[in-house]
């Protein structure tokens, strides 16, 4: 009779799971994948019609969930969501600061107040709300895994995309500096920096005036030594791998999954 084996790296049976951003893209699947492998999910997204629609997907597979509405650039919304894990879970093993907003493709001259002050209300806010209640919570408990999303526009530049770079350079600082504040207690920070990924997010992304999505993609293309655009599994696999029970000396990192341009 051969015996039953879980392999550490990738079993989260009986763990916690939260995410932000969860009604679709990366966090979506990111939800699913870890359903598959026994954790409990707490979900949060502003689009709460679309949440619910994964929420059901994920019962039918027959992961415990729990809900709610969820606006990152709340902190009462994000503090709620982590009391949420609490209530129902009596813990918080992992958290994924996964929501986020891309801005229309603009020279920086171009851009206005209301665009860079509202990347940086979703895009940093969110990250920094979520982990503040996320990082009492672990140290009080002994331990935990955050990984916030933050993008190849976090560690580089991005042209025609300044506050949303901007906000996403945040992101990182924010990761390494609580990775260094709460390695004494046991809590694990990381981010992830995917190059562009076939999200809905970029599906769907505004284009300048005269161009088509298939030429704005294209030219994204041609900026990575892969010559493609990510997909959104190639992505998630990263993630899951960071958050992994067996990675207990990884902190502080943020891990590019570019397809190779980060190489150049």
């Amino acid at each position: 009779m051969v015996n039953a084996y879980r392999d550490p790296l990738l079993d989260f049976s009986g763990k916690t799971v939260l995410i932000t951003g969860a009604a679709s893209g990366f966090g979506a699947l990111l939800a699913e994948e870890f359903g598959r492998r026994g954790a409990r999910l707490v979900l949060g997204d502003i689009n709460n019609a679309g949440l619910m629609l994964v929420v059901e997907k994920l019962k039918a597979m027959g992961a415990e969930v729990q809900a709610m509405a969820c606006d990152v650039s709340s902190e009462t919304d994000c503090a709620a969501l982590v009391a949420l894990s609490q209530k129902n879970f009596g813990y918080l093993d992992i958290a994924i600061n996964n929501a986020g907003i891309a801005p229309p493709l603009q020279y920086l001259e171009e851009v206005d107040e209301e665009t860079f002050d509202l990347q940086h209300r979703v895009n940093v806010k969110g990250v920094f709300f979520g982990m503040k209640h996320q990082l009492k919570r672990m140290r009080l408990q002994g331990g935990g895994v955050i990984l916030n999303v933050s993008s190849m526009a976090g560690i580089g530049g991005a042209p025609k995309a300044s506050p949303y770079s901007a906000a996403k350079h945040s992101v990182v600082g924010l990761t390494r500096t609580a990775a260094v504040e709460y390695a004494r207690y046991n809590v694990r920070v990381n981010a992830i920096c995917p190059f562009f990924t076939l999200t809905p997010m970029i599906a769907e992304m505004h284009t300048p005036e005269g161009a088509t999505l298939e030429q704005v993609h294209a030219a994204f293309a041609s900026g990575c030594p892969m010559k493609r655009l990510g997909r959104p599994e190639e992505v998630v696999s990263a993630m899951l791998m960071m958050c992994s029970p067996a990675m207990t000396y990884v902190t502080g990192q943020a891990l590019a999954v570019d397809g190779g341009v980060s190489a150049y």
